[in-house]
C-alpha cells in the first residue's frame, strides 16, 4: 500500500517538496537502522521483526491523510522518520526469509513470487485508488477515502505476520533444515556485522545497492508534475503490473533456468538486465528533453492520445525495476544459504539502498532539472553491472558443501537412538533445545 501511495506521486498530495521531504528524512533513518537491522532480526526473530516492522506504514499513510483533511506538515515528516526505522526491520526480515528458505535452485523463483505478491498488494491499492478517484472527479491530489482505504489493509497486513515460521521450524522439500539455531546474540551481532562491512563481495554491490532505489524520486516527482490524478492512479496501476511480469520472467525464465550452471544463469541475469535498462531508460531520455520543471502545460489526462507511450514508458519503467532488484537479491541468495548471514546482507542492502533514495529525494526537493536526475540514475546503474558481473564470477554451483547441512531424517534417527520421542524434530545448540 506504501508503494501504491508513492506511486501516485508525492504520496499522493499536491506538494511535491513536502513529500520530498518526508521521504528524504524516511530514507535517512532507514539508511542507518538498515545498517543493524539485521542484528535485530537475527536476536528477536522474523515473527517479531516483521510485526514491528509494518506498524511505521500505516502511521506514515495516517499522516499523508492527516495532511489532506488538517494540513499538518510536521506529523507527515515525523511519520516518514518512524517509517524509516520500521521499514529497515521489515526488510531485512523479508530478505532473510526469501533468500534463505528455498532450495538453492529455486531463490529466484522466490523473489519472483515474493515480488509478484508484494506488487499485486501496489497494484490493488492503485486500482482502488483509480477507481475512487475517477469517480470523484478531476482531481490534483487523492481524495481521503482513498488513504482510509489503504489503511484498513495494512492493518490486516500488520496481522498477518503472526503467521510466519521462524528459520528452526524450516524443512527445505529435500529434507534440509534452514538453520538449527534459534537466535543470535548482540556481541555475537556486532562481530558478524563488522564481518560485512568488510566483505570485499558487499563492497563490489555497493553501487547496485545504492542505484536499486534511486530512481523513485524522480519517476515519482515527474508522475506529479505531468499527469492529473486519475492519470496518476492509472500509472501506478500499470506500474505494478509491470513489476509483476518483470519478477515472474527473471525470476522463473532466467535467474532459476534448469539448463545452465548457476553462475552461467547468473550471468543470463545480468544480460537481461542490461538490455532492458538501457532500451527503457533510453525510451525515458527521448521524453525528458521534450520538457523542463519550467515548461506550462495543462495536466495530461489518460484519455489524451499522448498518453499511450508515456503510460507504456511507466509499465516498463518498473519492469526494469523488478528484474535489477531480482539480479541484486538473486547474487546475495548465491553467496550462502544461511538466513543469519542473508538478514545481515538484506538489512546492508536495504541501508545502502535508502541512502541513495535520500539523496535521490534530496536532490529532487531542491528542484534539480529532470534532465540530470534522470541521467543521475542511469548512469549508476550502469555502473553497477560490471562489478555486479565480478562477484557473479565468483558464485559457485552450490553452498551447500561448504555450510553445515543438516537433515531433519537424521535429527529424527538421533532423538530414537536416545529415546526421545517427546518431539518430532530435537536438536541441541550449546543450552538451548529447538524443537519444529
Amino acid at each position: 500500500m506504501f508503494s501504491a501511495v508513492s506511486n501516485l506521486g508525492a504520496g499522493g498530495t499536491q506538494d511535491v517538496s513536502l513529500s520530498d521531504t518526508s521521504n528524504g528524512v524516511l530514507y535517512g533513518l532507514f539508511a542507518v537502522t538498515g545498517l543493524v537491522s539485521g542484528g535485530i532480526n537475527n536476536i528477536l526473530g522474523p515473527k517479531i521483526t516483521l510485526c514491528i516492522g509494518t506498524l511505521g506504514y500505516s502511521l506514515y499513510v495516517g499522516s499523508l491523510w492527516c495532511f489532506q483533511t488538517q494540513g499538518t506538515r510536521w506529523f507527515l515528516i515525523f511519520a516518514g522518520g518512524v517509517l524509516g526505522i520500521s521499514a529497515a526491520l521489515l526488510w531485512s526480515a523479508q530478505g532473510a526469509i526469501m533468500m534463505s528458505y528455498p532450495l538453492e535452485k529455486d531463490k529466484g523463483k522466490a523473489f519472483g513470487i515474493f515480488w509478484a505478491i508484494f506488487q499485486l498488494g501496489s497494484f490493488i491499492g492503485a486500482v482502488i485508488a483509480l477507481a475512487i478517484n475517477i469517480r470523484s472527479g478531476q482531481l490534483s491530489a487523492v481524495s481521503t477515502s482513498t488513504y482510509l482505504a489503504f489503511i484498513i489493509i495494512m492493518f490486516i497486513g500488520t496481522a498477518s505476520t503472526m503467521l510466519i515460521m521462524p528459520p528452526q521450524r524450516i524443512v527445505r522439500s529435500d529434507g534440509t533444515i534452514v538453520k538449527v539455531e534459534a537466535a543470535s546474540s548482540p556481541r555475537q551481532e556486532f562481530h558478524n556485522f563488522i564481518s560485512v562491512l568488510k566483505d570485499w563481495r558487499m563492497i563490489a554491490l555497493m553501487p547496485m545497492f545504492f542505484a536499486s532505489n534511486y530512481f523513485y524520486a524522480y519517476q515519482g516527482a515527474v508522475n506529479a508534475f505531468y499527469f492529473d490524478g486519475p492519470t496518476r492512479a492509472l500509472n501506478a496501476t500499470l506500474e505494478g503490473a509491470g513489476a509483476i511480469f518483470g519478477a515472474l520472467i527473471i525470476g522463473f525464465l532466467v535467474l532459476d533456468g534448469k539448463r545452465y550452471r548457476r553462475r552461467t544463469r547468473g550471468f543470463l541475469g545480468l544480460a537481461f538486465v542490461f538490455v532492458v535498462t538501457t532500451v527503457v531508460w533510453s525510451c525515458g531520455l527521448s521524453w525528458q528533453v521534450k520538457f523542463t520543471r519550467a515548461s506550462v502545460s495543462p495536466k495530461l489526462h489518460y484519455k489524451d492520445h499522448r498518453y499511450n507511450a508515456k503510460g507504456t514508458l511507466y509499465f516498463f519503467y518498473y519492469f526494469g525495476d523488478a528484474s535489477y532488484q531480482a539480479l541484486a537479491y538473486w547474487i546475495m541468495g548465491a553467496i550462502t544459504n544461511d538466513p543469519f548471514t542473508l538478514a545481515r546482507f538484506a538489512g546492508f542492502y536495504k541501508a545502502v539502498q535508502s541512502a541513495g533514495s535520500a539523496g535521490s529525494f534530496g536532490m529532487d526537493a531542491v528542484a534539480t532539472p529532470y534532465l540530470n536526475e534522470i541521467l543521475a540514475s542511469w548512469i549508476m546503474m550502469v555502473v553497477s553491472f560490471p562489478l555486479a558481473g565480478w562477484v557473479i564470477y565468483t558464485i559457485k554451483d552450490t553452498s551447500y558443501t561448504e555450510e553445515e547441512t543438516v537433515y531433519v531424517d537424521d535429527i529424527k534417527a538421533r532423538a530414537a537412538e536416545e529415546g526421545d520421542t517427546s518431539s518430532v524434530l530435537k536438536e541441541k545448540e550449546g543450552n538451548e533445545v529447538v524443537e519444529a
